[in-house]
């Protein structure tokens, strides 16, 4: 696909797949939800405990993406501040985002909160970069989480431009976490190698920055799950951590890349293993597409995820 956009469209239809059972952290609740079925992609009762949108639709994570590619689609002049005028208009005041902004402050306030909010869950990240867009401020980026948004808000424009070089940039409009940045940008070495046509990126990251401060731990990270890589995703994930956060979402996403042979068979696995797998799916399916090709993503998933034909008509 022109400007390499098979990886996003791997990236959001990973997502859409994983969505119904978005931050379903009750193993025991997540496997009766699943029991008997195969392919347990697309439910179409949302069982997510947190929010309830339509089967098909994006989680609050790829939509940042869809926002950076509507604002590319658009034009490649003054990206940046064309970007945040997007980013007000999809999450901002009026939107349906923050509509549910009230809320969603009472989330940890209530005991059974069974989905209370009927429509998208606005994140912390967009929450802060919001407020810092409005009050003008020169780096926009949230600080208060370690989570993926900066990354999904970036890929398209990494894909557009094929650009290492200016990636931070863009990241910290989303969130300014030296903790995000970091592994936003392993991400993005992790998917040049695989579009560059290195047959084992994972193992050639490791090989690269074995020597290099910055990334040691995550190089040691991923060694460590070399190792443990014919144990159950279920029982990593859980190990590294369900939540959202780095290094936990970035650790659980490369077991599931590392005892996957396939884009299917390792999104399905992420969904199974519950908590934050919206997150994790993001990167698992840009991965597998740019390591295999828009082919490996399943043409059938493909028909059930509401912003792929927008991307598809960008080829």
């Amino acid at each position: 696909m022109k400007n390499n956009l098979h990886v996003f469209l791997g990236a959001t239809v990973a997502d859409a797949a994983a969505r119904p059972l978005h931050w379903v952290y009750n193993q025991k609740k997540l496997n009766n939800y699943i029991k008997r079925k195969k392919d347990f992609s697309f439910l179409k009762n949302n069982k997510s405990p947190f929010y309830n949108i339509k089967t098909g639709k994006v989680s609050g994570y790829n939509e940042v993406g869809q926002t950076m590619f509507k604002t590319l689609i658009e034009g490649h002049e003054n990206i940046e501040e064309r970007f945040k005028k997007k980013i007000l208009k999809v999450f901002g005041p009026g939107s349906d985002y923050w509509k549910n902004l009230k809320l969603r402050s009472k989330y940890r306030k209530v005991k059974d909160w069974r989905g209370i909010i009927r429509g998208p869950w606005i994140h912390q990240s967009i929450i802060e970069t919001i407020d810092n867009i409005n009050k003008n401020k020169k780096i926009t980026g949230g600080i208060k989480v370690n989570e993926s948004d900066g990354y999904c808000a970036t890929l398209p424009y990494f894909l557009y431009f094929n650009n290492l070089k200016s990636l931070k940039k863009i990241i910290s409009i989303i969130t300014i976490s030296k903790l995000s940045i970091k592994y936003s940008l392993a991400k993005f070495y992790l998917l040049d190698l695989a579009l560059k046509g290195t047959k084992d990126p994972i193992r050639e990251f490791t090989k690269i920055y074995r020597k290099n401060n910055h990334f040691k731990k995550i190089v040691e990270d991923i060694n460590l799950l070399k190792k443990l890589k014919k144990e159950p995703h279920s029982k990593i994930v859980k190990k590294f951590g369900m939540a959202c956060s780095y290094p936990g979402t970035f650790n659980s996403s490369i077991h599931a890349i590392l005892s996957s042979k396939n884009y299917k068979s390792a999104i399905l696995k992420t969904i199974k293993a519950g908590g934050c797998n919206c997150s994790r799916s993001n990167f698992i399916g840009a991965y597998f597409s740019a390591l295999k090709g828009v082919g490996t993503i399943p043409k059938a998933w493909i028909k059930k995820t509401i912003p792929a034909k927008k991307i598809l008509s960008q080829n």
